[in-house]
């Protein structure tokens, strides 16, 4: 029996899944696409049932490819029930999508999410009339605190199992406009509005959306998360440092020093002690931000800050999901330009989203800039990360000229958010750290043992020295830009090695480290977003992206080495 989740964006219709899936859950592709799904079995009144969460879509009848297959995947025998994720504050919307999902024929229940902001607002919906006049279930529901889940789910049981036709299915016109007009008429007979009152919201967003103190609170807010992320994670990484350097001395003897099983013990020691030491004191407090901004609700309103920006590079308003994407992961936002219509966009959207600074590389700039040259510093390198992106946009888009239309764009209201969604959801990105990059910084850590136990290295520093020597880096940072390509993380695990002590700033200058921190953050994506380049835009436009990311990186170091050395 599976069940599936359908609803328009920022409506708590993942939220809901992750009540029920509680992040233990498997994400995949749409056979035949790159579209991705997230399922999940649940435990639904002694039954197992498959949970379906498909893409956000406002209707079924577009041709964005989410929305293509998001229909198609509802129109097969594979779903038993549909459960229409609604937003209790914007009913009308919300029964607009319900109608096409009625026009199936197949079971449906509706569930009336975000009550408590249609209370805020001073609205009143009758459940229980707009259930008898649409013949299904009408159910209440805030998935934020989990309450109306078990209802909601109990209703989709009774629904799948009962088979029944809604009776309003052969009433609903395949005309958009009816449909649109029977929304706004059941909307206004069955949400009544009260008295509105203006809260502590209105005014926040009256500071946070204004055309000057929103870019200032921006600024703010921004560089307090760094200073927080840099605070944790030195006050961690240093004893952590210390810790697993006795430990490595204890467990690697002496006596086998020369030999190759002593130096793979020891790359294998120095993997386990990167990623603990290095990587996940930063990564663990970064992630936790990143995700109370988003179930907050800030990260749209910094799309919608951004959005001007967006425009005078050309692009469309939409571009920017990318980019917040693109600081957790890559990956995703590669994926998520598919919801961009011209290819383009989709193609200049997805070359600017590998510039973003993601998590592992996040490692980098705090392991270097930040832990060596302070967390003021990181943040101008993120602040000219976005004047170079900035820049890089504009320049394409003049090469590809073509008009962009405007940004409509939902901003959710704010929430609360749960100490529980806030942890599963920073655990679910830290396993894939633990369980995806972490093993590959241990074998790459050996490899790297290995090839310096036969005298190899030198063969690969010499690939890549006319980069190393332009830009003023050691000869032996050859190596670990070379392996950063397959996780940017094996760069400073490898830089260590390489240099023969996780002391950078005794062996490397502050410019050195610099320079080196920028070249990683714009250099050639890693492995599995070169992959997702592929899928997304064909291996002409993977490699035209990777060309283009080596230029800019070359072109940024040289800049910041040539500056440094004229003031510093």
């Amino acid at each position: 029996m599976r069940f599936a989740l359908v609803g328009r964006p920022n409506c708590g219709k993942s939220t809901l899944f992750n009540q029920v899936a509680g992040y233990r859950a498997e994400t995949g592709n749409f056979h035949g696409t790159t579209v991705s799904f997230t399922e999940s079995k649940v435990r639904v009144a002694g039954q197992v049932v498959e949970v379906v969460d498909l893409p956000g879509t406002y209707t079924l009848t577009g041709s964005n490819p989410a929305e293509a297959v998001a229909r198609d995947y509802l129109a097969s025998n594979d779903v038993d029930v549909i459960i229409s994720v609604g937003d209790a504050s914007a009913l009308a919307q919300s029964l607009e999508l319900t109608f096409e999902l009625l026009a199936l024929g197949r079971p449906v229940v509706l569930a009336m999410n975000l009550m408590d902001e249609a209370v805020r607002l001073g609205l009143k919906i009758d459940g229980p009339g707009l259930a008898e006049n649409l013949g299904i279930p009408v159910l209440p529901l805030v998935a934020s605190k989990g309450r109306g889940v078990k209802g909601v789910f109990l209703a989709a049981l009774d629904a799948a199992r009962s088979q029944s036709i809604p009776k309003a299915s052969p009433m609903i016109s395949a005309d958009p406009l009816e449909r649109h007009q029977l929304a706004q008429e059941l909307a206004r007979e069955y949400a009544h509005q009260g008295v509105r009152t203006l809260g502590w919201r209105d005014r926040l967003d009256d500071l946070l959306l204004h055309p000057f103190w929103g870019y200032v609170l921006l600024i703010a807010i921004m560089l307090g998360l760094f200073q927080t992320v840099f605070g944790v994670g030195k006050a961690l990484e240093v004893p952590l440092l210390g810790f697993f350097n006795g430990l490595a001395a204890a467990l690697v003897p002496a006596e086998g020093a020369g030999s190759i099983w002593h130096a793979m013990l020891h790359g294998t020691l120095q993997g386990i002690t990167a990623g603990m030491a290095i990587v996940l004191p930063y990564l663990v407090p970064f992630l936790f931000g990143l995700g109370l901004l988003e179930d907050v609700g800030y990260l749209p309103r910094v799309a919608f800050l951004m959005d001007s920006l967006m425009h005078r590079m050309g692009l469309h308003g939409k571009a920017i999901v990318p980019f917040i994407l693109g600081y957790g992961c890559n990956v995703p936002a590669v994926m998520s330009t598919r919801t961009l219509e011209e290819p383009r966009d989709r193609f200049v959207a997805a070359a600017l989203a590998t510039l973003v600074p993601c998590a592992a590389r996040l490692a980098v700039v705090f392991g270097l800039v930040a832990f060596y040259l302070g967390p003021l510093t990181a943040l101008v390198l993120y602040v000219f990360n976005l004047f170079v992106i900035a820049v890089t946009g504009k320049l394409l888009t003049r090469l590809l000229p073509e008009d962009t239309p405007g940004l409509i764009l939902e901003i959710p209201p704010y929430r609360v958010p749960t100490v529980r969604a806030v942890i599963a959801k920073a655990w679910f990105r830290i396993r894939e750290f633990t369980v995806e990059a972490w093993p590959m910084l241990i074998v790459g850590s050996v490899l790297l043992a290995g090839l310096q136990y036969f005298n190899l290295t030198r063969f690969f520093n010499w690939l890549v020295v006319p980069f190393t020597w332009a830009l003023g880096l050691p000869f032996e940072t050859g190596m670990p830009l070379i392996f950063g390509i397959l996780r940017k993380e094996l760069s400073l695990v490898m830089l260590g090695q390489a240099l023969g002590t996780m002391d950078f700033g005794a062996v490397m200058t502050p410019i050195q480290l610099f320079v080196f921190s920028v070249f990683v953050v714009f250099y050639v994506p890693c492995l599995a977003t070169l992959i997702a380049l592929r899928r997304e835009l064909g291996t002409r436009g993977m490699l035209w992206i990777s060309a283009l990311t080596v230029v800019i990186a070359m072109l940024t170091a040289l800049l910041v080495r040539l500056v440094g050395l004229a003031f510093l």
